[in-house]
């Protein structure tokens, strides 16, 4: 998707992959940037907002667009961001440093922007 302003938490070292997002028409996109096949998964404001909410533990409302789901592999290490019930829909795999790092700037406020 080129032509997209994305942006990676500041705790992500310069030059290193990290989860990315953007804002485009079609919704807000997360893609991660270590990921070769480039799977960007596309969401609406609200269920970001959502995600965003969670991962500071704040209370949140009712999404009505699909949710976005964080699960994790038996390892502990691998981190799934996914839209759960929507069949080929892309999933955005990381590690769990790079999410660290991504939840870390979420709290932070760093993607509030994208919700406002």
């Amino acid at each position: 998707m080129s032509g997209l302003n994305w942006q990676k938490s500041s705790l992500c070292g310069s030059g290193d992959s990290c989860v990315h997002v953007a804002a485009g028409p079609a919704g807000i996109h997360i893609t991660e940037s270590a990921d070769p096949g480039g799977a960007i998964l596309t969401t609406t404001p609200d269920a970001f907002r959502a995600l965003l909410h969670s991962l500071k533990g704040e209370p949140q409302q009712a999404v009505k667009a699909p949710a976005l789901e964080v699960t994790t592999a038996g390892d502990g290490d691998t981190v799934r961001l996914h839209t759960p019930g929507v069949p080929g829909a892309p999933a955005v795999t990381t590690d769990r440093r790079r999410w660290d790092a991504f939840v870390q700037g979420v709290r932070a406020g760093e993607f509030d922007h994208f919700t406002a």
